[in-house]
Formats: structure tokens, C-alpha cells, sequence
């Protein structure tokens, strides 16, 4: 645990909710903080933040990028997830010995309760509220933050009377984790996202890995072991590893629309069995995401009954794969959080393959870096028609045109919806799985859903009159 002691001088990287919290917390830790940030303008609420922890504007606040003279008398740097961790500065702050850490790190020792981890390419912010909800349905008082919701920092300013903090990790946290070590830390799978950050699926797979780098003795490992790459390279830290998937050695296994865990959790070596048939998680997304969060609550100690009773009334977060409506017997779903191939794949093979494709699919935006390539077997598989938008329609037509799937392109999110409506028959499904991040047309990929949904409704005013 890094040491913090009063009048050190700190400089923050970085502003957005983890930065605020970093400076927050450093003031209040009695340090001197001054802050670099990329943006020309911050907004007047951050500012008013900053002013209130003591920080000069004129001259303890940088804009417009990072100079190299700003850092030269720090004692320590906390740079904000969105910052790359290879900024010149940075490097040069390294080489004279200057501790440059993540929010995970500085957090590291600090946290005075259980910590359950999740990270992974797709899923995470859905295990994560799970967990969460799960754990309140058990009885336990829980913190839930981290890379959703409250950043960590914020929580260790005001604790409060939280049993067990669950987080959800996103690689550019773990990339600069420093120490930090969780009781329980699940990686749910691994596909290609993030490349424009990382550099290479290898570096952007070990960022990832490092949630169990400082795991031992008493601490527990879950990984999704259908995701072959996780499979054959499972972590060795933690006391316990456990598994979930479909496979028989799987401690939960997805049977159906149920999750199974195995003896060794039932009563009397008999096992449990979760059926989520009646409930949002039947989906075969929710399903994986289901056993992943079964698994690390009954392995904190939770009861099968009230595992059974949060699993009953849990609502999956918005944009993921979330139920819009039905037109004229066609069903419309938001999966606007599918924003790399690997969770267009996972959403597409839950429809299940036919003698006919049901599939109606909107894709496109900004890529991040990654290979489209694996879309193409679940294309010719699943869709039946494809609408595509933003900076990658060209590059997805491609890979329609390789999977032997008619494709269409679309200026803007209404002219998709009633495209894809065209081309779609009583029966099937207008899927928007973007495979693509939103900033090209929209502010986050909120806001595309909401925009997706919009339109849906508009398109169901016209068919009613």
C-alpha cells in the first residue's frame, strides 16, 4: 500500500468522475493535488470541485494537454482509467522514481471489507448488478461501484456501513491495478476489444489478468471456461479456482434455462439447481451470466434460497438485450452495450439456429481496434438481413458479403429501424448489436439505445394508423 502522508504533492491525470474522486480523496487525505487535464474547457461542475479541495485554477489546473514541466516537482501521480498508461510524462515520472498509479492502486489495503471483482470483454456491468442484487437479497449491506455507478475513491471517502464492495473492473483499470487484490475475482471471457488502447489483443488480454496478479491464500478465481482462451490459460493465483459454462467439469453449469452447481455446494453433496426460465436471465447470454454470479455468492457464503429470490425479480441494466416491443409480430431488442464482435456472437447465438433466419440485424460505429472476422460464421449462421451505420458499414459489409448476407446502409439510426422493419417477417427479431463503440454518431451508447428505441416507437405510430 502506497504511503500517503500530508503535503505530499499529488497531481491527478485526468478529470470525468474517477478523477474528481482521485482529487477528492487525496484532499482529504491532507495532500497537495494539482490536476492535468487533456480537455481545453472543464466543465464549470468540475471546477467547482476543484476549487472546493483547494486547488488554484490559474495555476495547480492545466488544460489542453500535458506538459512535461507541470509534473517536475510531484511526489506521487494518479492517472484516471481514460489516460494512456504510456504518456511521456508519465514515463519520464517513472524513471526518477516517482510512484505513477491507477485508482485500483491507490485503493489497494485501503478497503476494509470483502471485495468481489469482475472483469471480462462482454457482461460485466450485468454480473456486477447482479451480485450486487443478489448479495442485498441475501441480507448483506453492499457497496456497488467501481467502473459503473460510484468510482472506488468515492467510496472510501464515506464508507459507510457496506459488508462487501462489488466492483466492475474495466482493463484500463487493471492495467495500472497496482497491488490491488480481490477476495473474489471473476474474468467472465475474452474477445478482441480495446486494441486502439492496448496494441494488441496479448497486451489487452494480460491487462485483464492482472485482476488475480496479487491473489493467494484464501482468495477465489471464477472464469468462464467456454471462452477457449481462458481455458487454456486459466490463472494460477487464488487458493480456489472455480469454473462455469457448459462443460461437465464446470462447478456451474448452464443446463438448459437453468444453472446446476455442482455437489460440493449442495446440502449433502447433492448440488443446486437455479432454474431461470420464469425470470430475465433466461436468455443464453444471461444464462452464462447467471452461473458466473450464482458461483461467486454462493462461494461468499450465500444461502440458495435467497440466491433463488434475487434471481426471481433482477432486471438486467438497460441496452443489453433488453425487450423494446413487438410490431406487427415482429420483435425489436436493444443490445446497444454489444459494442465488440465477441458480443454480437454471444447475442446472435442465443437466438438458436432454424431452418429459417430470424435475424434482423442494425451493426455499425466506431471500431476500437478490433477484427470483425469472427462475425462472419455467426452472420451466416443467424442473420437474415444485416442494416448497417457509422464509421464500419463499409468494413461489415464485407463481412456480410463473405457470410453470404444481404446487407443494406443507413445514414442514421431511423433510417435503420425502418429498413430493418422492411426487410423483416411476423416472427422474427430486429436486433441492434452495433459490434461498434457510439462516438461517431451518438454521445455513449445509452444514447444510441434510447435513439434505437425512439425510433422504434415511431415506426410503431405509423404502422398503427
Amino acid at each position: 500500500m502506497i504511503e500517503l502522508t500530508s503535503g505530499m504533492k499529488a497531481i491527478v491525470v485526468g478529470l470525468g468522475k474517477s478523477g474528481l474522486a482521485a482529487v477528492r480523496y487525496l484532499h482529504q487525505q491532507g495532500l497537495e493535488v494539482a490536476v492535468s487535464e487533456f480537455r481545453e474547457m472543464v466543465p464549470e461542475e468540475e471546477q467547482t470541485v476543484l476549487a472546493q479541495c483547494g486547488i488554484d485554477l490559474g495555476t495547480e489546473l492545466e488544460t489542453g494537454g500535458h506538459t512535461a514541466a507541470f509534473f517536475v516537482d510531484a511526489d506521487l501521480i494518479v492517472s484516471s482509467p481514460g489516460v494512456p498508461a504510456n504518456l511521456p510524462m508519465l514515463a519520464a515520472a517513472r524513471i526518477r522514481g516517482v510512484p505513477v498509479l491507477g485508482e485500483l492502486a491507490l485503493a489497494a489495503g485501503r478497503i476494509q471489507v470483502p471485495v468481489i471483482a469482475v472483469t471480462g470483454s462482454n457482461g460485466k456491468t450485468t454480473v456486477t448488478s447482479l451480485i450486487g442484487h443478489l448479495l442485498q437479497s441475501a441480507g448483506k449491506k453492499v457497496f456497488v461501484g467501481g467502473n459503473i455507478g460510484t468510482p472506488i475513491l468515492e467510496y472510501l471517502l464515506e464508507p459507510g456501513e457496506a459488508e462487501v464492495a462489488v466492483l466492475e473492473l474495466s482493463s484500463f483499470q487493471l492495467e495500472s491495478a497496482g497491488d490491488f487484490r480481490p477476495d473474489i475475482g471473476l474474468l467472465l471471457n475474452l474477445s478482441p476489444d480495446h486494441i486502439d488502447r492496448h496494441g494488441s489483443f496479448e497486451e489487452y488480454a494480460a491487462a485483464k489478468m492482472r485482476l488475480f496478479a496479487r491473489q493467494g491464500r484464501g482468495d477465489t478465481a471464477i472464469i468462464g471456461t467456454d471462452d477457449v482462451l481462458l481455458a487454456a490459460a486459466p490463472p494460477t493465483a487464488g487458493e480456489k479456482l472455480y469454473s462455469f459454462g457448459t462443460h461437465p467439469g464446470c462447478r456451474a453449469r448452464v443446463e438448459g434455462e437453468a444453472v446446476r452447481l455442482e455437489p460440493d455446494f449442495g446440502p449433502e453433496g447433492t448440488g443446486e439447481l437455479y432454474a431461470l426460465s420464469g425470470t430475465r436471465l433466461h436468455s443464453r447470454v444471461n444464462l452464462y451470466n447467471a452461473a458466473a454470479a450464482i458461483l461467486a455468492v454462493r462461494a461468499f457464503g450465500c444461502g440458495e434460497e435467497g440466491i433463488k429470490a434475487g434471481l426471481a425479480d433482477f432486471q438486467p441494466p438497460q441496452h443489453r438485450m433488453t425487450p423494446v416491443g413487438e410490431i406487427n409480430g415482429v420483435r425489436f431488442i436493444n443490445d446497444s452495450k454489444a459494442t465488440n464482435a465477441g458480443a454480437v456472437v454471444a447475442a446472435l447465438a442465443g437466438f438458436g439456429q432454424g431452418a429459417e433466419k430470424e435475424v434482423v440485424l442494425i451493426a455499425g460505429g466506431r471500431n476500437k481496434g478490433g477484427d470483425f472476422a469472427a462475425l462472419v460464421p455467426s452472420f451466416r449462421q443467424y442473420a437474415k438481413h444485416v442494416v448497417l451505420i457509422g464509421e464500419s458499414a463499409s468494413d461489415l459489409a464485407e463481412v456480410a458479403e463473405e457470410a453470404g448476407v444481404g446487407h443494406q446502409f443507413a445514414a442514421d439510426m431511423e433510417e435503420a429501424v425502418t429498413a430493418a422493419f422492411a426487410g423483416a417477417s411476423k416472427g422474427d427479431t430486429v436486433l441492434l448489436a452495433p459490434a461498434c463503440a457510439s462516438f461517431d454518431m451518438f454521445r455513449s451508447y445509452e444514447q444510441r439505445g434510447e435513439e434505437f428505441e425512439r425510433c422504434v416507437g415511431e415506426v410503431a405510430g405509423k404502422t398503427s394508423t
